[in-house]
């Protein structure tokens, strides 16, 4: 089962991600953690992103698609794999699609979890995290027991600066300006399914499943 997951930063892509990552035994792939764990190695790969990085540059394509290659050869990603914020553009999934060609592959889902604007800024918005401990809360879906104060260690909470509403509307609308092409290209393909990322946890896992089990 070989799965690109879509969606809009709050969209909950991490928390489907980790359920179905259990339920059917197959790895997540990021390219967040496929990057600091190369550049941790310090290898060739992660030199090179590095020196992109260091000058505040986007890490390239091929450098990019090097380490998914390098990911998706390894033994664990034999019975499958969930693709999580990779890819962003056309260009990268005409590569990713070339890459699992040459490996004998494809791809089975590109599931798009669809969530408005307004809700997504009031989750993002929302969220504050507890500067000692890093354990997150939610003004509205999961506030602590005292105001500005962690449940577990009582350290202090704070909003990300990337949570702020223009940083938020900002990353949305980048989100949409790339995407939506990579929305169309997989609907081309046949292999799009949209859920509704509105809903409950459970009831979006449940239609995954559904999804994925050809319910």
């Amino acid at each position: 089962m070989n799965i690109v997951f879509l969606g809009p930063p709050g969209a909950g892509k991490g928390t489907q991600a980790k359920i179905l990552i259990e339920k059917y035994g197959i790895p997540q792939i990021s390219t967040g953690d496929m990057l600091r764990e190369h550049r941790a190695k310090g290898t060739e790969l992660g030199k090179k992103a590095q020196e992109y990085m260091d000058k505040g540059q986007l890490v390239p394509d091929e450098i990019i698609l090097g380490m998914v290659k390098e990911r998706l050869s390894q033994a664990d990603c034999a019975k499958g794999f969930i693709l999580d914020g990779f890819p962003r553009t056309v260009a990268q999934a005409e590569a990713l699609d070339k890459i699992l060609s040459e490996m004998g592959k494809k791809l089975d889902f590109a599931l798009a979890l669809v969530v408005p604007d307004e809700l997504l800024v009031e989750r993002l918005t929302g969220r504050r995290t507890c500067k000692s401990c890093g354990m997150m809360y939610h003004v509205k879906y999961k506030p602590p027991k005292v105001e500005g104060k962690c449940d577990a260690c009582g350290g202090e909470l704070y909003q990300r600066p990337d949570d702020n509403e223009e940083t938020v509307r900002n990353r949305l609308k980048v989100y949409h300006e790339s995407t939506a092409p990579l929305i169309d290209y997989y609907n081309k393909k046949g292999i799009l399914k949209e859920i509704d990322g509105s809903k409950s946890i459970d009831e979006i896992t449940k239609q995954l499943i559904q999804i994925l089990e050809g319910k």
